[in-house]
């Protein structure tokens, strides 16, 4: 199950280059896969909760799917604003050349990046726990151990550069529903 959480962190824009941000079907699909994770969590609990056979190490992996959950949460909370703001997004896409409306439309992307980076590092603590709980129940081998001290975790390859005489406002949504920013818009204020 933390390979899940691995992989719905997969599945983020990455940090700091939001130029192609996904549509809200995107981030909907996943925020619908999340729920089902945050449900198998508790299914989880609930079955080692209630088993009439307790192992010795089962109160510690039920506290590590428990502890799971709430980060979980938090991400399916992140993925829920930076929905909300794609939807504003979409609403104001015909007032974007107006000054007052691009500046709310810039502070809508900076809050979806806010947004993102928290889903970012509540699904890195969700698959944390979930790490925890599996060496709780089978400790990694040795020789994993040290395979494991000897690789490095490399980032995602990051992603081309926009072209220099890109417009720098928005495109609007494409035919796949994503949007796709010019880059004043998708740097770190």
């Amino acid at each position: 199950m933390a390979s899940a959480f691995d992989a719905q962190r997969g599945k983020l824009p990455v940090a700091g280059n939001y130029r192609r941000l996904p549509g809200i079907v995107a981030i909907a699909r996943q925020m619908s896969e999340l729920g089902e994770l945050i449900t198998d969590l508790g299914n989880e609990v609930f079955l080692r909760a209630a088993a009439q056979d307790h192992e010795v190490h089962t109160a510690r992996v039920i506290a590590g799917f428990a502890a799971a959950a709430r980060p979980a949460g938090e991400a399916a909370s992140a993925l829920g604003e930076t929905a909300h703001q794609l939807a504003f997004l979409n609403q104001t896409e015909h007032l974007r050349n107006r000054p007052d409306a691009q500046e709310a439309r810039e502070a809508a992307v900076r809050v979806m990046e806010d947004a993102l980076g928290s889903a970012d590092t509540a699904l890195r603590e969700a698959a944390d726990s979930l790490h925890a709980a599996s060496a709780t129940v089978s400790p990694p081998s040795v020789r994993l151990r040290a395979a494991r001290s000897r690789s490095t975790t490399t980032a995602p390859a990051p992603r081309p550069a926009p072209p220099p005489n890109a417009d720098s406002g928005c495109t609007g949504p494409d035919r796949a529903g994503a949007v796709t920013w010019g880059p004043t818009a998708c740097t770190r204020r």
